[in-house]
């Protein structure tokens, strides 16, 4: 059972969205000092938390509601074609675990890489040694890498945090250069694939953001739940601009989203 009695929630100051311009943002994190146990982080995690480093914290803005905790249920998933694609193109890949407290220099060069590549217009830019111990090594409940590897080259890691009822896919980085390959979404692929074979319920994605272009890719991943209004409610095909837009406006004004199972 999880232990959620005596936590202590604290909240930041408003600062810049790191996913909208011209928009603040407010945080509710727990007191970093806590150790929490996998039952509790589980619980936190379906109450719409995300972990980084020490980090758990999940949005709490004024009149905004445009960060939807997503979570991808395994057994009804289904890939489309350019999902399948993406696994096809890496059927060369070796798939290797291992505990994120023993990482090593190749794992944090090609963090470094593609940072430098892929997010040099971030606020992880740039990268340091320091920055990928506290984001990616430290904190984690028994944090797991899933590696890729072509013969001896590290091609992807996806840092994972086992919950429970499925995994908490913490960040991902892989070889900027690949492009045709699909490492993205190959990743988010065999996490469902390994949470199905370990018989774990969710992969949860993070945050969606619909207003945001760069995370408008977790929604290509069917089923997806997300946490509205305080209930997970189920995404079960592509919505529409029109819908898009609707939901966009209805999360910005802080509106109740009282037709969103239309979409089941």
């Amino acid at each position: 059972m999880s232990n959620m009695k005596n936590i202590r929630f604290y909240i930041t100051p408003p600062h810049p969205c790191s996913y909208l311009d011209d928009h603040s943002a407010r945080m509710v994190f727990i007191d970093p000092i806590r150790t929490l146990d996998t039952a509790t982080l589980s619980e936190l995690s379906r109450q719409g938390f995300r972990r980084s480093g020490d980090f758990i914290y999940k949005p709490e803005c004024q009149n905004c509601r445009q960060c939807l905790s997503s979570r991808i249920p395994t057994e009804r998933f289904e890939p489309d074609s350019g999902q399948r694609r993406a696994l096809n193109r890496n059927k060369d890949l070796r798939m290797a675990i291992r505990s994120t407290r023993h990482a090593t220099e190749v794992h944090y060069q090609l963090y470094a890489r593609y940072i430098e590549k892929r997010h040099s217009d971030g606020d992880m830019y740039p990268p340091t040694r320091d920055q990928f111990e506290k984001f990616l090594v430290t904190g984690g409940i028994d944090s797991f890498f899933l590696e890729f590897w072509l013969n001896d080259q590290l091609m992807v890691v996806a840092t994972c945090d086992p919950l429970d009822d499925g995994i908490s896919a913490v960040y991902t980085f892989f070889d900027p250069d690949e492009t045709r390959r699909s490492l993205g979404t190959f990743s988010i692929m065999k996490q469902i694939e390994w949470a199905r074979n370990n018989d774990l319920a969710y992969v949860y994605l993070g945050y969606w953001v619909p207003q945001a272009e760069k995370m408008r890719y977790k929604s290509n991943f069917l089923p997806l739940e997300v946490l509205l209004d305080g209930h997970w409610q189920r995404l079960s095909r592509a919505m529409t601009e029109t819908e898009m837009t609707n939901l966009i406006k209805r999360l910005s004004r802080d509106e109740n989203i009282q037709d969103y199972k239309r979409l089941r």
